[in-house]
């Protein structure tokens, strides 16, 4: 009895393992960011980008969501540029978890026999950093960088993007 509760449960663990989102961000602690009004994306770097052309608008579009909504504008002229760089991997998770009718329950035991139940399961792990960069020098003044896995799903991945985008920068100043 005690195996059918456990298969749920490792179910459940491993697919929140593909879940989550890691943040980290760093800045140059020397930089007044509040005399940026503008920004503009880096041409360049977004036409080096290894990715589909359909994830590259989905993340573009979410930029300019969340700067909008800290109150810079997009220009031709900026006073920031925003440089994108992607990365991915494949993960493979395989759990195994054997029940058996043999001597000692719960505990490594050679006398045990019986079903087991093995899940494998693979998620794409995404890496998103958004650099921002003064656009005078193409000094980097801010960078954020998240982790997190992908949905196959085109509506589902449009939705991760934005929720990737959105808590990179959430540690970007808004403009005051």
């Amino acid at each position: 009895m005690k195996t059918i509760r456990l298969i749920p449960l490792l179910a459940l663990l491993i697919l929140g393992s593909c879940s989550s989102i890691s943040v980290a961000t760093d800045y140059d602690s020397t930089v007044n960011f509040a005399q940026f009004k503008t920004y503009a994306f880096l041409k360049e770097g977004i036409d080096d980008l290894k990715i589909s052309d359909l994830d590259k608008k989905r993340i573009l579009n979410a930029i300019d969501q969340e700067m909008t909504a800290k109150g810079y504008t997009k220009s031709d002229h900026p006073d920031l540029v925003i440089n994108l760089f992607t990365d991915s991997k494949q993960n493979v998770h395989v759990n195994s978890f054997y029940g058996g009718w043999g001597y000692g329950g719960w505990g490594w035991n050679p006398w045990m026999w019986g079903p087991g139940y093995q899940s494998v399961s693979t998620c794409t792990e995404g890496i998103l950093y958004i650099d921002i960069l003064k656009a005078s020098n193409r000094e980097l003044i801010w960078q954020g960088k998240g982790t997190g896995y992908l949905n196959n799903n085109s509506k589902k991945r449009e939705e991760r993007i934005k929720e990737f985008t959105k808590k990179v920068l959430a540690d970007f100043p808004q403009k005051i």
